[in-house]
């Protein structure tokens, strides 16, 4: 129990000041995001795996890139890289999956070509769901084709037809979730994806 309120109390803190990526694994983490085993295993090779994300670098990359076409993704959206600090080293070990999931989850959008609305979240739930990271995510796309045509009617047919397209994606593609895609910022966007299978 008093574990329990050190993290509500840290989760807080971090709330409050710019480190959003502590702030996602934290909570992930306190509300027990859990990879399925196989998922697990297949995360080993990049436990503790989380480098730091510049845009303003990345923004130097040739247009085309994979590096350059995140930061203008980034920039255009007003989002900021989930950066995972030193300190919270062993929560990244011991929580791979949460570390990757919070890493990587715009990487997601850009490369399956979800936009940041309630469509464009489903549509990465259903991808994730159909790659069967977690028993979570599966809840989460189950509870967002509830409440998301609630939210955005407007979105109702692109909410429901991102689902679709994320679950068939979800089962063409490598699995995504352990790959590092910090060691090919320089690649081609869509060489990148042709080698992920999301693309012919």
């Amino acid at each position: 129990m008093f574990d329990t309120i050190q993290k509500i109390q840290a989760l807080e803190a971090y709330r409050k000041s710019d480190n959003l990526g502590d702030f996602a694994i934290l909570k992930s983490d306190l509300f027990g995001a859990k990879a399925e085993p196989m998922v697990a295993f297949k995360l080993q090779q990049v436990v503790g795996y989380h480098p730091y994300i510049n845009l303003e670098e990345l923004s130097k990359y040739p247009k085309g890139t994979f590096g350059r076409e995140y930061a203008d993704y980034m920039q255009a959206n007003n989002l900021k890289p989930f950066n995972v600090s030193a300190e919270l080293e062993e929560v990244a070990k011991r929580n791979v999956f949460a570390l990757r999931y919070v890493v990587t989850h715009d990487i997601f959008h850009l490369l399956l070509g979800f936009d940041t609305s309630y469509a464009g979240e489903i549509g990465v739930y259903a991808f994730a769901s159909s790659q069967n990271y977690s028993k979570s995510l599966k809840i989460s796309l189950w509870l967002a084709k509830l409440l998301y045509p609630l939210l955005a009617p407007q979105q109702y047919k692109d909410i429901f037809d991102n689902v679709k397209k994320g679950i068939e994606l979800g089962k063409k593609a490598e699995f995504l979730l352990g790959f590092r895609f910090e060691e090919h910022w320089a690649e081609p966007i869509n060489e990148l994806k042709i080698r992920l299978g999301l693309l012919p």
